[in-house]
């Protein structure tokens, strides 16, 4: 790709962990230039172990990286001199950390007039706006973990799907407002949250109790819209199957290519709805019938009448993936020990092409100076 859609745009990033840098990785893998502002020895996000150990590869590709003193006065002036360069800025420090240290954005409404400010927290204008979240409190306020859970056992979605979607809507914020300044020609703020955005994602099980008067029940307790919508056993105890069949044209062709002829002759399965009413009756006949074909077998069938289906594979499984390695789904990034990782890339296609790597993990430079190119 000969130019990249944000191309030119200056970043500055105050931020960690991964709500603030998965704002600055979806502009930098964009074409936005986008500097790292690392407190001295580096973002301790660089040295989390255990399930935050992949944080700091995922997020912080084609950025710029260098280490302030945020406590010293030199430290403060070389921060306010790249945010005066700047035509965003990223934070996600405490509620009013970046204001004590005259970093906050009123510090920039002269010196900067067209700069937009975007805020990574973990609560909206409110009673909350001061109190400090996470990915996990996020969803365990906003009803995401009830709803992942079995009932009475609230558990948190297997990824930091909270961080991430947040810090989308930190992107779609920004680039909202860049658009304002094309026409005005001045900046703005930009505020992103963990406990709204768990709010937005919920809110069709707060609709469906508008509509059916009923709270929505656990996931794994719920009725489901469609009789054959399960994970499925197959002959091979290792290679479980989902497969939904989602509508009576399906049905039919479900019905055909497995043989199901009882199934397919009756009229009283013909519509969804007492499909439905019926999976006691529908589901034990499948399930014997998947558990005596192999996973390769199903999904032959399957795919010969384009139904949806989908196996249950690890998040590493997915590095074998034939569909991501053809379509230039993942980047090779350099981690600090110099070993070569693949990692998923943007998941967007500009006029034909994905984002691909233009600078490799940065280092934590040391030095305390940096210019946007």
């Amino acid at each position: 790709m000969k130019t990249l859609p944000l191309e030119g745009l200056k970043v500055i990033e105050f931020t960690h962990m991964v709500m603030g840098p998965s704002i600055g990785l979806i502009l930098g893998d964009l074409g936005a230039d986008v500097i790292k502002v690392e407190p001295e020895g580096g973002d301790h996000t660089r040295r989390l172990l255990g399930s935050g150990a992949g944080y700091f590869p995922m997020f912080n590709r084609n950025k710029r990286s260098v280490c302030l003193d945020l406590k010293s006065e030199k430290g403060k002036a070389e921060a306010r001199r790249l945010i005066d360069e700047a035509d965003v800025m990223v934070e996600n420090f405490r509620p009013g950390a970046l204001a004590k240290l005259g970093l906050g954005p009123e510090n920039f409404t002269e010196s900067n007039p067209r700069l937009i400010y975007c805020s990574a927290k973990g609560f909206l204008t409110g009673p909350y706006e001061d109190r400090t979240a996470l990915d996990e409190v996020a969803q365990m306020m906003g009803g995401l973990a009830y709803m992942t859970g079995p009932p009475g056992r609230p558990l948190r979605a297997g990824a930091s799907v909270i961080d991430v979607t947040g810090g989308m809507f930190g992107v779609i914020g920004i680039l909202a407002a860049l658009e304002r300044r094309h026409n005005t020609g001045k900046g703005g703020e930009v505020k992103c949250s963990l406990f709204e955005t768990t709010a937005f994602l919920v809110g069709q099980h707060i609709a469906q109790k508008a509509v059916t008067g009923t709270s929505a029940p656990p996931m794994p307790a719920r009725v489901s819209a469609w009789a054959v919508y399960d994970v499925f056993e197959t002959a091979n105890a290792d290679e479980q199957l989902f497969v939904g069949v989602v509508s009576d044209p399906q049905w039919k062709l479900f019905c055909e290519v497995m043989e199901l002829d009882e199934f397919a002759a009756d009229p009283a399965l013909a519509l969804n709805n007492e499909r439905v009413r019926q999976r006691d009756r529908i589901l034990p006949v499948i399930r014997d019938l998947f558990a005596g074909m192999t996973r390769d077998e199903i999904v032959g069938k399957l795919e010969s009448i384009g139904l949806p289906f989908a196996p249950i594979m690890r998040p590493d499984d997915l590095l074998e993936d034939q569909h991501l390695l053809a379509g230039g789904g993942f980047v090779d990034v350099t981690l600090d020990d110099g070993t070569e990782a693949k990692l998923p890339a943007l998941p967007v296609e500009v006029d034909g092409e994905r984002m691909g790597l233009r600078q490799d993990l940065p280092r934590a430079d040391k030095s305390n100076s940096v210019n946007f190119a």
